[in-house]
């Protein structure tokens, strides 16, 4: 009973730590589910202390800085192929001014070497908050993106900045439901009734 109530103790703590925006995020993506802690990410640079870590902790009081020449990388790499509806990115131009990511190119390929940009977006200064980014098939907008690595480039910040704050990014896909196969055998009360008799 004690260890019971210690984890559950923790884990109301851990949910008082969540900033309320992350609850409201998932809430309004409906049939969508964030599946970023499947994957390995990486950075083009980082300052010490403001890396992946503080990229993906769940706090907009964090952020990831860049600590190079532009432009900077974010580079989601999973283990297998995987279908992408949606990336959402927190930014705030009133925080961090010059920092602020202005212009960003959404790409995606098996690796390194064979990424292409399948989208490019401006994000104004008035845009602060969650930026939410549709990710689809690049010949087929009705379908949902299919990759094993996304990139985010920041090609550019605002007040011609040179290093970049991001606060947090978040990767969607679509609720997949089980399909009869996988689910097995739907069993019908007559049979429940005769399965009983040996």
């Amino acid at each position: 009973r004690k260890m019971t109530e210690y984890f559950r103790t923790i884990s109301l703590q851990k949910e008082e730590e969540i900033d309320p925006s992350f609850a409201s995020l998932q809430e309004s993506r409906k049939g969508k589910q964030d599946i970023g802690n499947q994957a390995v990410w990486s950075l083009s640079s980082a300052k010490q202390g403001f890396g992946v870590d503080q990229l993906r902790d769940n706090s907009l009081e964090t952020w990831w800085q860049s600590d190079g020449s532009q432009p900077h990388f974010i580079n989601v790499q999973f283990y297998k192929r995987v279908t992408l509806s949606e990336v959402c990115i927190y930014a705030d131009y009133k925080q961090d001014e010059s920092y602020t990511p202005q212009k960003i190119s959404i790409r995606a390929g098996t690796t390194f070497h064979d990424l292409k940009e399948i989208k490019q977006i401006e994000v104004s200064a008035e845009e602060g908050g969650w930026i939410p980014i549709d990710l689809y098939h690049p010949n087929d907008a009705s379908e949902p993106l299919r990759t094993n690595f996304l990139q985010l480039a920041i090609l550019c910040n605002h007040q011609n900045g040179r290093d970049t704050h991001v606060r947090q990014v978040k990767v969607f896909s679509p609720i997949q439901h089980a399909s009869a196969v996988e689910r097995g055998p739907e069993f019908t009360s007559e049979w429940l009734e005769f399965s009983s008799v040996r």
